[in-house]
């Protein structure tokens, strides 16, 4: 796996780690909840369990990737590479949900998550198209 697709693999990595971070560590903070997530402080009972649910997802998510870059420069390069990209495509796939629930406008004005989406899909996407070389 070549150096742009683990440093695409990186960024995404970063990506879902800030989410976990505002999603689980400062959801309650109003910067987060309300000038990221758009939810007002009223429904934060309501979605404290979800962002926190979320928030760990992602964490997971980026789990994988994390431990793929480690093998494949521990020396285990097949079993690296494989979940550097099995971690991505699961990234890419979860991306593009978030964009198909934000055009349906699913629990926000449609638009609001389309940052998010391409956020999730993108470095992905490039980790996934660069490692094919």
């Amino acid at each position: 796996m070549n150096a742009v697709a683990q440093l695409f693999a990186g960024v995404a990595v970063l990506v879902h780690l800030l989410a976990f971070t505002w999603e689980v560590v400062l959801f309650e903070r109003p910067g987060v909840h309300e000038g990221i997530f758009k939810i007002p402080s009223a429904n934060l009972p309501a979605t404290r369990l979800w962002s926190f649910n979320v928030g760990c997802y992602n964490l997971f998510l980026a789990a994988g990737p994390v431990l793929g870059l480690v093998l494949l420069h521990t020396g285990h390069v097949d079993a690296g590479q494989w979940l550097v990209r099995y971690g991505c495509a699961f990234m890419l796939l979860a991306g593009i949900a978030l964009g198909v629930s934000d055009a349906l406008a699913l629990s926000r004005p449609r638009g609001a998550g389309r940052a998010g989406a391409l956020a999730q899909a993108v470095p992905s996407l490039g980790a996934l198209v660069a490692g094919l070389f």
